[in-house]
């Protein structure tokens, strides 16, 4: 019997349970969050220059615990070693210039009639992140570290399943010298943890990556307190490919397959024009055969295992015995293991191609031409990302202006850049996290009138 004040860390490559840690309750958050309340209002009373400072070194710490931080992800989410040693890199990454950002963080002056308007950017106080399993370290830190340059404090809620990395981040932020209470990670269920951070009064915004279906009631609830809310949901991206592309690189089975395919990013429609749809079916059918599906921490591996039992059912359950499809292979258990996967007489309504399946599955589907790519690519109520790959720059540019995503490359598949926006159209979510504008998020803008105008 699960004993719900407890969570337990199962490592989905071997079904171990390699960690139990406490499941925090509402009244832990409620201290938590009382807490925090002191450590913000000291915190955004430091220079900026001072702030700055500190979360440089907490990037430093971070970066000299890489290698333990990536074997903590492999361990606790399957991820293949590569990958979470990118993600420990990323969180550094962001650390730095979440803190440059920390010294830029100025307001405007707008001249007015007798007198002049100045802007303040100021913190909003308290902000609660819940992260996800599928990136636990990465998004963990989107949420949290502009946050924490813009002057604010934050208390994290971690996936149940993944709650390891994010408890040595907040760790590895008091080792560095930031202040006790102001980065704190509470590891807790999203129907007692979560819904009390969701509710709090004092906690001023909600930054929540996760499902659609979750995403509407956290919006909801925030709603009802008029709290501003960072929603990044759910995706079913395209990938679209004209004739005249280059098909060994539009192709690449990792643009589907990365993290094992939970990856709300992923292009799991491949839609391609129908001069070239034979050749990409006999291409990707050679690639999915040549992935390499294993022990995570194997260098050599390049695909892991599903994040749990559940999610490996719900994957199944799109994939019918006998459905005619393109396969790799996989190991037997234990571990939540499914082959590489691309269905090949999916009908573009059909649940595998217009649910997120959140797994190793690909739909391919043909298209005629523009219009019809076009289509097809925005038949989706989701809109968070997608690739257009031609080699003619017109109707590349006419695309992207046409399909309704949040964040599109051409000729690449690179969704995510710490430096650039990240967000998605439709019921993808709301909001923009990264990027310039990053900790503007995290601020209210104050104007100030200074009258100029001398005595009568």
């Amino acid at each position: 019997m699960t004993d719900p004040h407890q969570l337990q860390v199962v490592n989905p490559a071997t079904e171990e349970i390699i960690a139990t840690v406490p499941a925090a309750s509402a009244e832990e958050v409620n201290t938590a969050v009382a807490r925090a309340v002191p450590a913000q209002r000291a915190w955004a009373a430091l220079a900026p220059a001072d702030r700055a400072r500190l979360l440089r070194r907490f990037a430093d710490t971070v970066d000299a615990h890489t290698e333990e931080l990536a074997l903590l992800e492999v361990r606790e989410a399957g991820h293949t070693l590569g990958n979470a040693r990118w993600e420990a890199g990323n969180a550094r990454d962001l650390l730095l210039y979440a803190a440059g950002g920390a010294e830029r963080l100025t307001g405007s002056q707008i001249p007015a009639p007798g007198g002049w308007n100045v802007t303040f950017h100021e913190p909003l106080g308290v902000v609660g992140v819940i992260a996800p399993w599928n990136f636990p370290m990465p998004i963990a830190a989107w949420g949290s570290f502009p946050a924490l340059a813009a002057g604010n404090a934050v208390v994290l809620k971690p996936a149940e399943t993944t709650p390891l990395t994010a408890l040595r981040l907040a760790g590895l932020a008091l080792e560095a010298g930031l202040p006790e209470h102001l980065f704190q990670v509470l590891p807790g269920h999203g129907h007692t943890a979560g819904r009390a951070l969701v509710d709090h009064p004092d906690i001023a915004k909600i930054v929540f990556t996760g499902s659609t279906r979750t995403g509407h009631e956290v919006a909801e609830r925030c709603a009802r307190l008029l709290k501003p809310v960072t929603l990044e949901l759910g995706g079913k991206s395209p990938n679209i490919v004209f004739a005249d592309a280059d098909l060994k690189a539009a192709l690449d089975p990792f643009s589907f397959l990365d993290n094992a395919g939970q990856d709300c990013c992923a292009r799991t429609r491949v839609l391609v024009q129908r001069e070239v749809y034979d050749e990409a079916r006999a291409h990707l059918a050679d690639a999915l055969a040549a992935v390499v599906v294993g022990d995570p921490a194997d260098e050599k591996t390049q695909m892991g295992p599903l994040i749990s039992r559940a999610q490996l059912d719900r994957v199944r359950s799109y994939v019918p015995d006998g459905a005619p499809a393109l396969r790799g292979t996989a190991p037997d258990g234990p571990g939540f293991w499914f082959p590489p996967t691309v269905l090949t007489d999916a009908a573009p309504d059909s649940p595998a191609a217009r649910e997120e399946i959140f797994g190793p599955v690909a739909v391919l589907l043909p298209f005629d031409d523009e219009r019809d790519a076009i289509r097809l690519a925005n038949d989706t109520p989701y809109g968070l990302s997608g690739s257009i790959w031609t080699r003619d720059l017109g109707r590349a540019l006419r695309v992207s202006g046409a399909v309704r995503a949040g964040n599109l490359s051409v000729n690449s598949h690179s969704s995510v850049r710490y430096w650039t926006p990240f967000g998605g159209f439709k019921q993808s979510g709301l909001g923009r996290e990264l990027g310039p504008d990053a900790l503007t998020a995290f601020t209210e803008t104050k104007n100030v009138f200074l009258s100029t105008e001398g005595p009568a």
